[in-house]
């Protein structure tokens, strides 16, 4: 059902729409939060490590990420205090893209303090991506599904917003099927990830 989520009636939010109303929904939120990620590209021009990494300056890049170490920690013991779960899945194509590279280790800091990340092999979503490539997906909890909408350079620019019951019932046991079968993203980053050399920009 994911590869078909555009059938489904939603409503367009810009990118500040789309924050301010994920914030409402999040704010008392006790539950699941899930996340699937499966484009090989992203432009992130609001965060300071993306644009070290895209300007070829990839010791930096690492060096920011880890200056945001304390800030994931904070935010990690505040799901826990809430009772939220934010459970992730990154689909990787092989060989990995840069950015694919870079994200990797912001992830892998991610899950070493707490949050709950798969790796899923691009191969691996045949039975998935019938009708095409799988869109990128928040479900939050029972009470929202979003389609994150980026323009053709991959830089975000809001999301559509499904409400319908059963898509966000039916996406959220899709995902949580792909977190099962997926790769704990710590073990994958240690054999695939960390031999690499700084990837080529």
């Amino acid at each position: 059902m994911l590869d078909q989520l555009a059938r489904f009636r939603g409503e367009v939010l810009d990118r500040a729409a789309y924050h301010r109303d994920f914030a409402r929904q999040t704010d008392d939120l006790r539950g699941t939060i899930w996340k699937l990620e499966r484009s090989q590209v992203f432009r992130e021009l609001d965060d300071p490590s993306w644009q070290a990494f895209s300007s070829g300056d990839w010791r930096r890049s690492l060096e920011l990420l880890e200056e945001d170490r304390k800030a994931i920690r904070t935010e990690a013991d505040g799901n826990r205090r809430q009772g939220l779960e934010i459970k992730r899945v990154r689909v990787v194509e092989r060989p990995l893209s840069p950015y694919v590279q870079w994200e990797l280790h912001a992830l892998r800091m991610l899950a070493e303090e707490g949050f709950e990340l798969s790796v899923v092999p691009a191969e691996d979503l045949s039975d998935l991506e019938i009708q095409g490539q799988l869109p990128e997906v928040v479900v939050v909890g029972t009470r929202v599904l979003y389609e994150v909408r980026y323009r053709p350079d991959w830089t975000p620019c809001g999301a559509r917003r499904i409400k319908a019951p059963d898509v966000i019932r039916t996406a959220a046991s899709e995902i949580s099927r792909l977190h099962r079968k997926g790769e704990p993203l710590l073990r994958f980053f240690e054999r695939e990830v960390a031999p690499l050399p700084a990837p080529a920009v």
